[in-house]
C-alpha cells in the first residue's frame, strides 16, 4: 500500500490525453481534406479514434471514482469548479451568436434590404415545431430534476424511470430539429440570417446530442448502482449541463424564432 499524505487524487500515467490530441489533430486535418478534396476518410477515422478513446478514458474515470474511491470531497470540489467554468465558457460561446444576430437585426444594412428578416427569407412559424421543441425541453428539465430528487431520497426505480424519460425527450427533440432543417426554405448560405440561424440552432442541437448521451450514460450507471444518495456528481454534472441546454434554447426560441421573425 502506498501512503498518501494529501486529499487530492494524483492521476496515474495515462496514454489517453496524447491519443486524444492526435485524434483532434487528425480531425482538423480531415476537415481541411474534406473541404479541399471532398475526401472523408481521415475525418471519419479521427472521429472513430476520438470516440473509442473517450469511452476508454471515461471508463478509467468511473473506475477511479466508483470502485477505487479516489474522488474525495476535495477532488469533488475541484470537479464542480471545473464543470461550472466549462458551462460559463459555453455561455460565452453562444453569446457570440446572439451578438451577431442582434448586430444585424437591429440595424439591417442595404445588402439585407433594410429589413429583418432579409428579403427573400421565409422564416419558421415559432408556434409550430419550435414551440413543441420548447415544451419538450422544459418537460425534460422537469424530469431530470425529478430524477435528481429521487436519487437524493434513494428512490432508485423512480429515478431511473424519470432519467430515461429525459434522454428519450432529448432524442425526440433532435428528431424534430432534423425534420425542421429538412423542411427549411432557406439554407446556411442565405444571408446573415441563414448563417446565424443554422450556426446557433445547429450548435445547440449538437449540445443536446452531447447532453442526451451524457444522461444516457448516467442512466446506465444508475442501473449498475454506481451512485449513492450522497455521492453522485456524475449525474449532477449531467443535470447542470442539461439545464444549461434548456436555458439556451429558451433564448433561441424567444430571440431567433419569435422576436427575430
Amino acid at each position: 500500500m502506498e501512503k498518501v499524505y494529501h486529499p487530492y487524487h494524483m492521476v496515474t500515467m495515462s496514454p489517453w490525453p496524447l491519443v486524444v490530441g492526435m485524434g483532434v489533430l487528425g480531425l482538423v486535418i480531415g476537415m481541411i481534406k474534406l473541404f479541399m478534396f471532398m475526401e472523408i476518410d481521415l475525418l471519419m477515422m479521427s472521429l472513430l479514434m476520438i470516440f473509442i478513446v473517450s469511452m476508454l478514458w471515461w471508463r478509467d474515470v468511473i473506475r477511479e471514482s466508483t470502485f477505487q474511491g479516489f474522488h474525495s470531497s476535495v477532488v469533488l470540489n475541484g470537479l464542480m469548479v471545473g464543470m461550472v467554468l466549462f458551462i460559463i465558457s459555453e455561455i460565452f460561446f453562444f453569446f457570440s451568436f446572439f451578438w451577431a444576430f442582434f448586430h444585424s437585426s437591429l440595424s439591417p444594412t442595404v445588402e439585407l434590404g433594410y429589413v429583418w428578416p432579409p428579403e427573400g427569407i421565409d422564416p419558421f412559424n415559432p408556434f409550430q415545431v419550435p414551440l413543441l421543441n420548447t415544451v419538450i425541453l422544459l418537460s425534460s428539465g422537469v424530469s431530470v430534476t425529478w430524477s435528481h430528487q429521487c436519487l437524493m431520497n434513494e428512490d432508485w426505480d423512480s429515478g431511473k424511470s424519470s432519467l430515461m424519460i429525459t434522454w428519450i425527450l432529448g432524442m425526440y427533440f433532435l428528431m424534430l430539429q432534423g425534420f425542421e432543417y429538412f423542411m427549411a426554405s432557406f439554407s446556411i448560405s442565405d444571408s446573415v440570417f441563414g448563417s446565424v440561424f443554422f450556426m446557433a440552432t445547429g450548435f445547440h442541437g449538437m449540445h443536446v446530442m452531447v447532453g442526451t448521451l451524457f444522461l444516457f450514460i448516467m442512466w446506465l450507471r444508475m442501473n449498475k448502482n454506481h451512485f449513492s444518495s450522497n455521492h453522485y456528481f456524475g449525474f449532477e454534472a449531467g443535470a447542470w449541463y442539461w439545464h444549461f441546454v434548456d436555458v439556451v434554447w429558451l433564448f433561441l426560441f424567444s430571440v431567433v424564432y419569435w422576436w427575430g421573425t
